[in-house]
């Protein structure tokens, strides 16, 4: 089940807390079918870990370029990760 599965995480930085950013990318995960979660750092930044179909997961790195309408996004930094077998999208 597994064996196609792609691994990354998300870091993304600018004006991306207190705007409904995490509640975004859960919404568009879960549109998507990816399963992993998102939350908010000390530093003002939103980190996600998702998994998933490669294409779901750039399709999800796009909306998150942009974000929800009151997010300034500056930046996405996108890694590889092992894979966690996340079941499911939460916030944390």
């Amino acid at each position: 089940m597994y064996s196609n599965i792609i691994s990354a995480s998300l870091t993304i930085t600018g004006k991306v807390q207190g705007v409904g950013y995490r509640y975004f990318v859960l919404k568009k995960a879960n549109e998507l079918g990816l399963n992993g979660y998102v939350q908010n750092l000390p530093n003002g930044s939103v980190y996600a870990e998702v998994e998933g179909n490669a294409d779901a997961i750039s399709q999800l790195v796009e909306s998150c370029r942009k974000g929800p309408a009151f997010a300034q996004v500056h930046d996405v930094v996108v890694s590889k990760i092992s894979p966690k077998k996340y079941i499911g999208f939460t916030i944390q």
